[in-house]
């Protein structure tokens, strides 16, 4: 399978891949989340050089996940914010988030705590079902073939 083809693939996974699953996109949208709005601002965070950032922003707007807003004429000058398919993609961070606290610690502790607004307290993301409400581990799931499968799993 060519990596241009991947997102045609009967596979949440890869299709998901095939839009987030670059180095630099996920580092672009973890920082979007922490409230990153502007190409210069991306840039000097990531030292990523701008004609990789450009065209990792470009793909995240074609795909949906950015929205691209002009915030000045002369010279022209552009913001991007997370559109609702974006901030879809917060569960996902929040996972590699937790995986990261859990597995590449470096002992001194979680580089971010995540606090509720709500009830004001700090967490752990947690994944739970969404008709019982207890947490799922790898070995509490099993899959079958969906409408949209091509094949057997």
């Amino acid at each position: 399978m060519r990596w241009s083809e991947i997102g045609e693939e009967a596979c949440s996974v890869a299709r998901t891949v095939s839009v987030i699953g670059d180095r630099w996109t996920l580092l672009i949208l973890r920082d979007g989340f922490l409230g990153i709005r502007r190409f210069d601002d991306f840039q000097a965070r990531l030292g990523v050089t701008r004609h990789i950032l450009a065209d990792r922003l470009r793909k995240l707007v074609a795909a949906g996940v950015l929205a691209k807003t002009r915030y000045e004429d002369r010279p022209a000058r552009y913001d991007y914010r997370l559109t609702p398919k974006g901030l879809a993609l917060h569960p996902v961070l929040l996972a590699l988030v937790h995986w990261g606290d859990t597995h590449m610690a470096d002992g001194k502790g979680r580089p971010l705590v995540l606090r509720h607004k709500g009830c004001g307290c700090d967490f752990t993301p947690v994944t739970v079902c969404s008709r019982c409400a207890e947490p799922i581990a790898a070995r509490d799931v099993r899959v079958r073939p969906g409408p949209g499968a091509r094949r057997a799993v």
